[in-house]
């Protein structure tokens, strides 16, 4: 469980990335639009996990590989942003977020089972008279 702390400089990090790929770093997205659903902090904060989704969601992959590649850049930025708040600027690592992909199969799941309807009470009432 994170502490306030971590949700704290995680929340911080999360608007502060979503600013610098809007302002700063618009070259990395390849012209999709970028979210950061969420950032985990690790308990030292020396560590920043940032989970990002992409509308449209075509070249993902690429998009990420590409953002990976500029890390350093974008921990500079960032580290330009937060070095009044926090003594060491994280080191940032970057994740696909698949939860919209998952909650999607899993609606898709369950709308093809089949339920059988449950039988009818009938049954149960006159057992229970017999007894």
């Amino acid at each position: 469980m994170e502490s306030k702390r971590q949700q704290k400089v995680g929340r911080q990090i999360q608007k502060d990335l979503g600013e610098i790929f809007q302002k700063d770093a618009p070259h990395l997205s390849s012209g999709s639009f970028i979210t950061i659903t969420a950032v985990r902090v690790t308990p030292d904060l020396g560590i920043a996990r940032a989970y990002l989704s992409f509308l449209p969601d075509k070249n993902k992959a690429e998009i990420l590989k590409n953002i990976q590649q500029n890390t350093k850049f974008l921990r500079q930025k960032l580290g330009d942003r937060v070095r009044h708040q926090l003594r060491i600027v994280p080191h940032l690592q970057f994740y696909l977020d698949d939860t919209a992909e998952y909650a999607s199969k899993m609606d898709q799941l369950f709308s093809d089972l089949v339920i059988p309807p449950a039988p009818p009470e009938e049954d149960e009432d006159q057992d229970s008279t017999q007894s």
